[in-house]
């Protein structure tokens, strides 16, 4: 297996759209049929497993400039309840997206799309957006940046979003679990918790992925685990979705040694493990485990957001 396929997987679909294929990684079908191969760009595309009333009467505001860097692809969108009122404020939940770069404009995917849709029709206020971080080059300050503006914008044009901005989680994928450190350094009252979906939580030890590009300063400032140990007491309450048979090199334990930092320091956490599951499960298996753990990690959002 050469590198750039190994982050291809690590990163979650870095190269969405080389044209290679990959197994969905769900269980072969009874009769023994293999599992059909899809291309990277067909399982970006995939919307998440759960639907909900309303999902289609969901309210968009696309393609906002949350940033005044000079690419185009950093653009945001933002999904409201389609019950939303006039002047009415609601909690927001900001996706944080894995190593894909920005010229895939990740927000764009069907997998960010329906979580999106699934969040507003749960009625909070969705945010995705686009931001920098790549397994090809010195990416993490660059992406951490982004996510800040992001916060920011969204915190500024709360009035206008509908958005309650003392009340905002941050939901990070895969690799982006990384852009979840400065949350947990610095501890802002205004995020009310923090969820990881088959996300790094001590990128330290990430085989040949952010090791060969970042040094390692960056890799210490940018993994989650570093920051358990000071005034635990104040650090948000964390949900973690853990897939049982995630392909990813060292990526469950990040998370299995994250968990056991965070526990043994009394922090408020929930992790909850698909068995089956691949990385990307909430889009790729699609069963009754993987709408279990959606519904609980909107559960979770809602509880302490609300």
């Amino acid at each position: 297996m050469n590198l750039r396929f190994v982050a291809l997987v690590s990163l979650f679909l870095t190269f969405a759209f080389t044209g290679q294929t990959v197994g969905q990684g769900t269980p072969k079908p009874a009769s023994g049929n293999p599992t059909p191969q899809r291309s990277m760009r067909e399982i970006v595309m995939m919307p998440v497993v759960l639907r909900v009333p309303g999902m289609e009467k969901v309210k968009v505001k696309a393609d906002l400039k949350y940033t005044s860097v000079n690419n185009a692809n950093l653009l945001m969108d933002v999904y409201s309840p389609p019950s939303l009122e006039k002047g009415e404020r609601r909690p927001a939940v900001i996706f944080v997206h894995g190593g894909a770069g920005a010229e895939n404009t990740p927000k764009d995917w069907g997998i960010y799309t329906s979580w999106g849709r699934l969040i507003a029709a749960s009625d909070l206020i969705g945010v995705t957006f686009t931001h920098r971080l790549s397994a090809e080059k010195t990416s993490l300050e660059d992406a951490a940046s982004d996510l800040a503006a992001a916060i920011n914008y969204v915190r500024t044009n709360a009035d206008s979003l509908n958005i309650d901005k003392d009340r905002i989680c941050l939901a990070a994928y895969s690799a982006g679990g990384a852009l979840l450190a400065p949350a947990l350094r610095d501890k802002p009252e205004y995020i009310r918790c923090l969820v990881g979906f088959y996300a790094f939580m001590d990128v330290r030890q990430s085989g040949n992925l952010f090791t060969i590009n970042e040094s390692k300063e960056s890799l210490q400032k940018f993994s989650p685990i570093m920051y358990l140990a000071g005034d635990s007491d104040k650090i948000a309450p964390i949900f973690i979705a853990r897939a049982g048979r995630d392909q990813v090199p060292t990526m469950n334990d990040s998370i299995d040694r994250f968990s056991r930092e965070a526990l043994s320091k009394n922090i408020s956490l929930s992790i909850i493990n698909h068995s089956s599951g691949v990385h990307g499960f909430d889009n790729q298996n699609d069963d009754k485990r993987s709408r279990e753990i959606i519904q609980n990690a909107i559960a979770f959002m809602r509880l302490h957001l609300e």
